[in-house]
Parts: structure tokens; C-alpha cells; sequence
């Protein structure tokens, strides 16, 4: 079984939406695929800015020096 931690690491590679058919296709890291109707794409698209920017302001609060994302997911 791979190691927890090295599961829960972030990724800097984003993922690619893309339309088709009338349907959004959602494209991640090690082959992850999710097909969204187009109102559930956009309350995902909501999400995730608004988890951004709370995580970006997470770091910001540790200040420099406090260690790499995602520490302590365990």
C-alpha cells in the first residue's frame, strides 16, 4: 500500500476542463476523469476558487518559513 502522506501530497499540475457534447469533462493528474452537467461544473468551478482562496490565505497566516502544503495531512 503506498505511503498516506505521499497520497495527501498537493499537486501543482492542474487539471483541464473541457465541453463536449453539452457535457464539461474534467481531466486530472493519473488519469482522475469527472463528466459534469454544466450547472454542477459551475458550482465545482465556485468551490474550488473559493478553497483557493482560503488556502491561500492559510499560507499567507503560517507566514514564511512554516513548512510545505500540505504538512500534516495525516
Amino acid at each position: 500500500m503506498a505511503d498516506r502522506r505521499a497520497m495527501l501530497a498537493p499537486r501543482n499540475d492542474a487539471g483541464r476542463a473541457t465541453a463536449e457534447n453539452g457535457v464539461v469533462l474534467l481531466d486530472g493528474p493519473d488519469g482522475v476523469a469527472v463528466t459534469m452537467t454544466a450547472d454542477a461544473a459551475a458550482r465545482t468551478a465556485d468551490s474550488l476558487l473559493e478553497a483557493a482562496r482560503q488556502a491561500r490565505e492559510q499560507v499567507a497566516a503560517r507566514g514564511p518559513g512554516a513548512g510545505d502544503a500540505g504538512e500534516g495531512l495525516e
